[in-house]
C-alpha cells in the first residue's frame, strides 16, 4: 500500500527552504556550483539554482547568479560499487557550468539512502577537479547509512524500515508530483 507523505506544496516548500539554506551557509552564490546526480537529483537542482537565482538576481544583474550559470549534473553510473552485481542505466553525460576548482559544489539528490551513491559522486567529482567544500542536499533523508555520509540540507528526514521504499514522483520526469512510501515488493 502506496502511502503520500509530501505533495506538491511541500516539495516547492521544501526546496525553497533548502536554497535559503544553501544561500546562507555559503553567503550567496559566489563561487557555487550545484551537481544534480541523475535522474531525479538534476530536476531538483535545476529547481533549487532557479530560486538561488531568483533570490541573488532580485538583488544584482550579475550574469553569473543566472540558474544555467549555477547548475550541472554530475553522472556517478561507472563509479558505482555495485555494477557487477546490479544492472544498471546507461550512463548520461556530465554537466558542470564551470570549474570546480575552488568552488563550493552543492550534490543534489532525491532520497538518500545508504550512502554509495553520494560515495560514487564524490569519486566523480575527484576526476573533475578539487572544490574547496562539498555539500550534500537530499530532498528526503531515509536514514539506514551503509557509509559516514550526512546531508548538510535535507527537504524531509523519512525514518523507514528496509522493508520499504521511497518513491519521488515529479512533473519533468512522471507527469505528477508527490513523495511516497510503500511496503517493498521484495518484502
Amino acid at each position: 500500500m502506496e502511502r503520500i507523505v509530501l505533495q506538491r506544496a511541500d516539495i516547492t516548500r521544501a526546496l525553497t527552504r533548502i536554497s535559503h539554506e544553501i544561500l546562507e551557509s555559503n553567503r550567496g552564490i559566489a563561487d557555487l556550483v550545484i551537481l544534480g546526480i541523475p535522474t531525479r537529483g538534476v530536476v531538483l537542482a535545476q529547481r533549487i539554482a532557479a530560486i538561488v537565482a531568483g533570490i541573488e538576481g532580485s538583488q544584482a544583474q550579475d550574469p553569473s547568479s543566472r540558474a544555467d550559470a549555477l547548475v550541472g549534473s554530475l553522472d556517478v553510473t561507472m563509479y558505482r560499487d555495485d555494477l557487477r552485481r546490479n544492472p544498471t542505466r546507461a550512463p548520461a553525460p556530465t554537466q558542470v557550468p564551470r570549474s570546480i576548482d575552488g568552488a563550493t559544489v552543492v550534490l543534489v539528490d532525491d532520497v538518500l539512502f545508504s550512502g554509495r551513491t553520494v560515495r560514487a559522486a564524490l569519486d566523480a567529482l575527484s576526476d573533475l577537479g578539487r572544490p574547496r567544500a562539498v555539500r550534500l542536499a537530499a530532498l528526503v533523508d531515509r536514514g539506514h547509512r551503509e557509509l559516514p555520509i550526512r546531508a548538510d540540507f535535507v527537504g524531509k528526514n523519512m525514518p523507514s524500515s528496509l522493508s520499504e521504499r521511497i518513491n519521488v514522483r515529479l512533473d519533468e520526469i512522471d507527469g505528477d508530483e508527490y513523495v511516497s512510501i510503500e511496503e517493498s515488493p521484495s518484502a
